[in-house]
């Protein structure tokens, strides 16, 4: 009898009819606001105009956004089907990106290595390539210490079943062992916390250190480098010539050339660096990206997503798969890392039924053939023409001048999935391939690798040319989750991750790479294109949010009005509006697993989402009139700790007296001052029928809340108040938004 085949995965489209019936009352709800602004627009003034304008922009956003969750598709992979189905694995590349040993502590990418490295998956078909931008000897030594910790610890993690593959996870006793009550597996496990103690103190040694070890031998080439001009620097630290399954998978480390006058494309082009490095290397078929502080915590995510790529019967159906970004330094009433699960959760797995997930720059699987420019229809006569290692000139432009780039890109575009690795006999052309010139002439960075443009968000817009070409993507959300990140703590790190974010959202969609035009002119269904507009558009959203937070305070200043009376029907139907709103937010944050204490939490954080909005904004109008310069702004990560503990500083908003606060704290101020010239009675006089209410400073009261941390942080004292000299300069802001007020008024 025939051996029965099964399914490697499976979808499942989940009931959510209740969840559609609020959606569209609440679209109900803002269309009849929009009519009935329209219907009174004539009988009352300029307050009531700019209200139909920002809610019409409200009600424009809830229809983006029920486009994205309307048609929910979740997938079930079972990887234990996998090896009785397919007769060999193929392997599978791991790009690691770091970009400054102070601001990505070590300790945090080479525990993310560990992880990688001590995967489910047969070490000879897995080969680790670290990317360093900062060119740093201090996390080339953590590397090289590192890999001989891993000798120890994935031989322990195998015999005894570990799950938590990240040493510093694992010593927080997070992991429950198959083998806890063994005197053996105790006595190993003792022993390898103080092998990791001894790594750490070796780490955090030469961190102090001007030079972390003597420039000499494999450190020689570091003498005389600098940040961003230096040679390109390649070592493999591992090579796994045995090609043993349960011995070290191959490691990399990559430092590629940089010079003062080359452009460099910050993370995108790291990313087209490894993709060459280690196609003229292992030239695996998958390769999974992280970032550095995004561990592996599920160890057998490889095995899943290669159901999902080995499974499907059409290539096109994906192109890449995607987990969602989980976060483990959060409490239990955290704010910032609870609003983005409730995302992933409950709005992201609504886009598997169009082209699927977006790209959101770590924890991908991605094709090689695809980064490679192949359509998803499998153009073979493009892959026989990379017969010849003496390419013609079409070849040469695409991938450049490496015979053996061309060839391993002959080799991934045929289907060819495995041959045996020699690392050390591609190390010339892996130099040659990682060099600042390579890619000038050639299609690198616009129809091969990850896509460039002027953006810093390089994950966007290598999502969107994917999708543009006709590929779907697949959401891979298995349990345990995939991968545990750093999630940013404090008020700075957060509004500074958040402008980066909109500040290269609205480049992509001011620019020739607009999802409008992949519609038009590409392969882009427009569903998908009305979901890339939903997110690249995020900074625009603090114009509408910056003038409906700032009119009730203008209302009650000069006595007048732009929300209905209390007596009129129509304050029920706002009243309903935010009642079902907030009452369906909470349902989705209790149906995520979080409590009504997280839920309050996220609403008051709504003055953080604005103010990385606005500033995102501000910095694409100044990059795009010339005012400023592009960066790339590295999010300052938190150094990983042996133990959870109970830090009462963990999750608690700090300041500083970066101008980034200000517009926040002027808001909350104006409010203040405004609720305060009304209760003292000083407002000017005004026309019965239309002056200020309970409804205007009902709201007042609602942006006060929503900016909690900023006002707790004017009484809070050290890093957890506003500086005095923020509080000056909104104050100044403030009376300003007062005094010209008034004249308006008067006017």
């Amino acid at each position: 009898m025939a051996k029965p085949t099964y399914p490697l995965f499976e979808k499942f489209a989940p009931k959510n009819t209740i969840q559609r019936c609020l959606d569209t009352t609440i679209l109900f709800l803002l269309l009849s606001l929009l009519v009935y602004r329209l219907l009174n627009l004539s009988s009352h003034g300029f307050t009531w105009l700019l209200a139909f304008l920002c809610e019409s922009w409200f009600t424009f956003d809830w229809v983006l956004l029920l486009n994205a969750k309307w048609n929910p598709l979740i997938y079930r992979t079972y990887p234990e089907r996998l090896v009785e189905m397919v007769p060999e694995l193929p392997p599978v590349d791991l790009f690691v990106t770091t970009a400054d040993p102070i601001l990505e502590p070590p300790m945090l990418t080479i525990n993310t290595v560990i992880s990688l490295l001590a995967a489910d998956y047969p070490a000879e078909k897995l080969a680790c390539y670290i990317s360093d931008d900062g060119c740093s000897p201090l996390t080339f030594y953590s590397l090289n210490e590192a890999s001989k910790f891993a000798k120890l610890w994935l031989p322990f993690c195998k015999k005894y079943n570990i799950q938590v593959r990240a040493p510093f996870r694992y010593f927080s006793g997070e992991d429950i062992s198959l083998a806890t009550n063994s005197f053996e597996f105790q006595q190993e496990s003792a022993n390898m916390k103080n092998e990791y103690e001894q790594l750490s103190r070796k780490i955090e040694a030469a961190a102090h250190k001007n030079v972390p070890c003597e420039l000499k031998g494999e450190f020689a080439v570091f003498s005389n480098t600098e940040r961003n001009n230096h040679p390109t620097v390649l070592k493999v630290i591992w090579d796994n010539q045995e090609n043993l399954s349960n011995g070290l998978p191959y490691l990399v480390y990559i430092s590629r050339e940089k010079r003062p006058k080359h452009p460099h494309h910050f993370k995108a082009g790291a990313m087209n660096v490894l993709t060459r490095v280690s196609g003229v290397m292992t030239n695996a078929p998958f390769m999974l990206n992280v970032d550095c502080d995004m561990y592996m915590n599920n160890p057998q995510i490889i095995l899943h997503a290669m159901c999902l790529m080995l499974g499907s019967r059409n290539e096109n159906d994906c192109g890449f798969v995607q987990c969602p970004q989980r976060f483990y330094n959060i409490r239990k009433d955290d704010t910032w890392g609870s609003i983005q699960q409730v995302m992933e959760e409950h709005v992201v797995p609504g886009v598997g039924d169009i082209q699927g997930p977006l790209f959101v720059g770590s924890g991908c699987f991605h094709r090689r053939r695809v980064i490679y420019d192949l359509g998803p229809e499998g153009e073979r006569n493009k892959a026989t023409k990379l017969t010849s290692i003496n390419a013609d000139e079409d070849l040469i432009t695409k991938f450049g001048k490496s015979n053996e780039l061309i060839k391993s890109a002959s080799d991934a575009l045929k289907g060819r999935t495995y041959y045996p690795f020699d690392l050390l006999t591609s190390i010339e052309a892996a130099h040659h391939v990682a060099g600042c010139n390579y890619e000038s002439g050639t299609c690198w960075g616009t129809k091969v690798g990850w896509t460039y443009g002027r953006t810093t968000n390089e994950d966007f817009i290598t999502s969107l040319t994917i999708h543009s070409k006709g590929w779907r993507s697949t959401r891979l959300s298995p349990e345990p989750p995939a991968f545990l990140g750093c999630a940013p703590s404090g008020g700075l790190a957060v509004i500074v991750q958040l402008k980066k974010w909109y500040t290269g959202m609205l480049e992509i969609f001011f620019s020739r790479n607009n999802p409008i035009f992949a519609t038009v002119t590409a392969r882009l269904q427009f569903r998908q294109c009305l979901i890339y507009i939903f997110f690249l558009k995020g900074g625009l959203n603090s114009i509408p949010l910056l003038c409906y937070s700032a009119l009730p305070a203008y209302c009650i200043i000069v006595n007048s009005s732009f929300m209905p009376k209390v007596h009129e029907p129509a304050i029920y139907m706002l009243v309903a509006l935010s009642a079902i709103f907030q009452l369906y937010t909470l349902s989705l944050y209790l149906q995520t697993g979080f409590s009504i204490r997280v839920w309050g939490n996220s609403q008051r954080v709504g003055i953080l989402i604005f103010s990385g909005q606005l500033h995102g904004l501000l910095r694409f109008i100044t990059n795009f009139i010339g005012l400023s310069e592009q960066v790339f702004e590295v999010t300052k990560k938190e150094q990983p700790a042996s133990s959870d503990g109970d830090d009462v500083d963990v999750g608690r908003f700090t300041f500083n007296d970066s101008p980034i606060f200000v517009p926040g704290t002027t808001i909350l101020l104006v409010q203040l001052v405004a609720l305060a010239l009304s209760f003292l009675g000083l407002q000017p006089l005004a026309d019965d029928g239309n002056r200020s209410g309970l409804p205007e400073i009902l709201c007042s009261v609602t942006v006060v809340l929503f900016s909690g941390p900023f006002l707790k942080g004017l009484y809070e004292r050290g890093k957890y108040g506003i500086p005095m000299s923020t509080i000056c300069k909104s104050a100044s802001l403030a009376f300003l938004f007062v005094y010209l007020s008034r004249c308006i008024s008067m006017s």
